[in-house]
Order: C-alpha cells, then sequence, then structure tokens
C-alpha cells in the first residue's frame, strides 16, 4: 500500500473569486500573503514585579498579493473590478476569494485558504521596455479581513455529514 501522504509542491494552484467568473482571467503566476497574526497588549500587574502578562487582542491578516499577465478589460471581470474602484472610485468587496492547493493533475484540492472581504488596496502595472520581449506582469494588492484554511478532506467530511443530517 502506497503513502498517500507526501509534500505538495507550490506551484498547482488556482483561484477563484466570488465574482461569478470561472475564465482565464483568474490565472495567476503567483499568491503570497496569505498570513495571519496576533496582536498582542502587555498587562503590568500591581505587585507582581517579575513579569508582564502578554494578552491575545486581536487577529491581523495579510494583505493577499496576486500577479498575472495583464488582460484587456473586456476580456476579464476582474479587470472591471479593478477599474471601477480605482479609476471610478467605487469599491465594491467582494465576499470571498479561495485559493486551491491542487493535486499534481489538477484534478482535486489538497488544502486550500478563503479569505473574506476582499477589496482593492493596490494595481500595479509592471515595466514597459522595449529592450526585453517580457510579458507585462499586473500585480493586486488585496486586503481581508479573515483568512481560514482548510483541507479538502476535512470539507467533503463535512458536507457529507451535512448532507447526511438533512435526510
Amino acid at each position: 500500500m502506497a503513502n498517500s501522504a507526501y509534500q505538495a509542491v507550490n506551484f498547482h494552484f488556482s483561484v477563484d473569486f466570488s465574482i461569478g467568473s470561472k475564465d482565464i482571467d483568474v490565472r495567476f503566476q503567483s499568491v503570497s500573503g496569505l498570513d495571519s497574526s496576533v496582536e498582542t497588549e502587555t498587562v503590568k500587574e500591581g505587585g507582581e514585579n517579575r513579569f508582564e502578562h502578554v494578552i491575545p487582542v486581536r487577529r491581523k491578516y495579510g494583505p493577499l498579493l496576486l500577479k498575472r499577465g495583464i488582460l484587456k478589460p473586456a476580456d476579464s471581470a476582474l479587470t472591471r473590478w479593478l477599474q471601477d474602484a480605482f479609476e471610478h472610485e467605487i469599491i465594491k468587496p467582494i465576499p470571498s476569494v479561495t485559493i486551491k492547493l491542487l493535486n499534481e493533475d489538477h484534478s482535486s484540492s489538497l488544502l486550500y485558504w478563503t479569505v473574506t472581504n476582499v477589496w482593492p488596496r493596490s494595481w500595479k502595472l509592471g515595466e514597459l521596455n522595449a529592450e526585453q520581449g517580457n510579458i507585462l506582469i499586473e500585480t493586486l494588492e488585496l486586503n481581508y479581513n479573515i483568512l481560514v484554511t482548510d483541507s479538502a478532506a476535512q470539507s467533503r467530511k463535512v458536507e457529507s455529514a451535512t448532507v447526511a443530517g438533512q435526510k
């Protein structure tokens, strides 16, 4: 029996925006910023001078950085969303963005991260350079409120338990 536990490589992934678009405009070269930290507060207790109490206060996330080759607004719902934010000053948060780590066949997800209440902070274009034949890369910097990590196996267990409970 082969061991199904292995180290997953980081270049098999997909990014799904909850804007109803499943086309080419959600393919990215890189994703970073899937991080969270806990802010702390230091409390000095009266009469206890040997140490200070460090108490967790709130979580802090991101920002999420996504890089891809630039697409025309007519070809990309995501580019139109960015145009609304940066050209027309209409910022509409997206309910969620899901980043999935895929198996080597791209047939199923091994792990996924969902970020919620996503809105654009920055939209940068790479250098235009006549001496190089590089693809023009755009970098999206997105703010988000919550990062949830889950494995696809855990998700399937929850879904099957929910369906069984509804019968």
